[in-house]
């Protein structure tokens, strides 16, 4: 078949061919007019070649697999097959740890930029967070702490759950005072623990998702993740572009401004119900729990 056919038939193209052919992976026969013929096996050595560059080999990474091939031999099984394997491994995992590194690095900078900036104040205070049922979700996104970004719009069919809390501690880091003045503003922890214990049974009375979303950085977010081993990732917004945009409410501990205690239920990117003021945040899993059943029977 000559190079055209072959570039149509494999979906490559035939500067990609040329490449194969300069490697001496897919080398064709040339013919009396100069024109290149190639044999049927080609198709299948191309494919080969994508197949393995798609999960990260290089080209010429290929070429055992590509010489098992054009010899009739199964490509796989080879040692230089399985060194190949090993060794392309070994560098993605290399690789995934610096991208995490670099990862972190960036997030610290986040938060410690984002730290340094003075929360706006809301930009509409709600009188009453009930007054927000039937509003439609704005085009907020976060970055959870799984790494995946999340838009508040776009979270997809089904009910979602999201909890806002004011902060959580670390052990051994006292909270400041101001805060423990402050009614209902202690128990996240709690509270977070119980969205844990209970996510599966929230899940099956017709939760899609949970998240927890509270004014602190990533890394005291993902700090509790790890520390209290949570199935539901949570959303970290130290600029409170969430109150900005829906006006919840807010409030004042020394010189940090954090959320009060509410849950929003978005559905169809509309929020359904709101839970305010939340009295017991300890067993607040409950409370949400038992009005999804509710939901689900009626």
């Amino acid at each position: 078949m000559r190079v055209g056919e072959l570039a149509r038939r494999t979906g490559t193209t035939v500067r990609a061919l040329r490449y194969y052919e300069a490697a001496g992976l897919v080398v064709p026969r040339r013919l009396g007019n100069g024109y290149r013929e190639y044999e049927p096996i080609a198709v299948r050595l191309v494919q080969q070649i994508r197949e393995l560059t798609a999960l990260g080999l290089s080209v010429d990474e290929t070429r055992p697999f590509v010489e098992s091939l054009a010899e009739g031999r199964d490509a796989d099984v080879c040692a230089a097959a399985v060194a190949t394997y090993r060794s392309a491994i070994d560098g993605l995992q290399e690789r995934i740890g610096r991208l995490t590194a670099q990862r972190d690095g960036l997030h610290d900078r986040l938060d410690a930029a984002a730290g340094r900036v003075r929360p706006p104040a809301p930009g509409r205070a709600s009188a009453d967070p009930a007054d927000l049922v039937g509003a439609r979700l704005p085009s907020l996104r976060f970055y959870a702490t799984d790494g995946r970004p999340v838009d508040l719009a776009a979270l997809g069919p089904g009910r979602s759950v999201v909890f806002v809390y004011p902060l959580t501690g670390r052990p051994g880091v006292d909270l400041p005072d101001s805060l423990l003045e402050i009614p209902g503003a202690r128990g996240s922890t709690e509270q977070a623990s119980w969205f844990r214990d209970h996510h599966a049974e929230l899940l099956a009375a017709g939760a899609a998702r949970v998240f927890g979303l509270s004014a602190q950085s990533t890394g005291y977010q993902r700090e509790l993740v790890h520390r209290l081993r949570l199935p539901y990732p949570l959303l970290p917004d130290p600029r409170m572009t969430l109150a900005t945009t829906l006006g919840l409410p807010t409030f004042g501990a020394g010189d940090m401004v954090l959320y009060r205690r509410l849950t929003l239920v978005i559905r169809d990117d509309v929020i359904e119900h709101v839970f305010h003021p939340i009295a017991a945040p300890a067993m607040h899993a409950l409370e949400v729990l038992q009005w999804l059943s509710k939901r689900r029977q009626s």
